[in-house]
């Protein structure tokens, strides 16, 4: 039983990577969301991703030491205006249900280990992706506006991104940050060369931003920023 419906999952995302794909590509054209983007080179001693936590570390873990080429950090950051939730009451949602800021049509969050409820330290997810591009994250920190995964074996990165709220002024900041280089030369070659899956990231998480805000019952002020600093190092391991 348990074969069988992983299969029939697997011929799911399979049957959704044209429409999804396609879908995406559509949104990407046609969007009309200012996106401010900066790239620059980084450094070491600035750039590496945080330590994680002690006790969280074995060998199912695809940490950025095991991946291929350029560290990249990368930041996405609106500002939510008008909205009706705290920057507490936003990260809840979020925690309760990824799924509710996340671009379905290219990104679904399956839980595959980890209780009911809200999201927890521990809880292990795929997040589901149009392509081969199956993402097993585990959560290795939550606090209440923040939650944050390290990746698993088999992720098309190698590193951790973190999803944050904050108060800014009369307006609710919401950040996604990620510190990763890819997972073998081939995703580094789609991401670093051919730019096809740095592009679809940047509208994945771009469109969990615009996805947030609609959750909070605002709108984004001064449109989606992206950071992205690049970091050449071998061996990298977390400050």
């Amino acid at each position: 039983m348990g074969a069988d419906s992983g299969l029939a999952r697997r011929a799911g995302t399979v049957a959704r990577w044209p429409l999804g794909m396609g879908l995406a590509f559509w949104r990407y054209l046609w969007r009309t969301m200012p996106l401010y983007r900066s790239d620059e080179d980084g450094s070491p001693d600035q750039d590496l991703p945080p330590p994680l936590p002690d006790g969280l570390v074995d060998e199912r873990l695809q940490l950025p030491e095991d991946g291929s080429g350029p560290l990249f950090r990368r930041r996405y950051r609106v500002r939510i205006v008008g909205g009706e939730l705290t920057p507490e009451q936003l990260m809840a949602e979020v925690l309760r249900e990824p799924n509710r800021a996340a671009p379905i049509e290219v990104a679904v969050f399956r839980k595959t280990h980890g209780g009911e409820g809200p999201l927890a330290v521990g809880d292990e997810f795929v997040v589901r992706m149009p392509g081969p591009w199956d993402g097993p994250v585990t959560v290795v920190d939550r606090t209440p506006t923040s939650f944050r995964f390290a990746t698993l074996k088999g992720h098309l990165e190698a590193g951790q991104i973190e999803f944050r709220t904050r108060a800014d002024g009369d307006a609710v900041r919401f950040e996604i940050e990620s510190w990763a280089r890819s997972g073998d030369r081939l995703a580094g070659l789609l991401f670093d060369r051919v730019k096809l899956a740095k592009e679809m990231q940047l509208h994945m998480w771009t469109h969990f931003c615009e996805r947030a805000a609609k959750l909070a019952g605002g709108r984004i002020r001064g449109g989606i920023s992206i950071d992205t600093r690049r970091v050449e190092v071998e061996g990298v391991r977390g400050r």
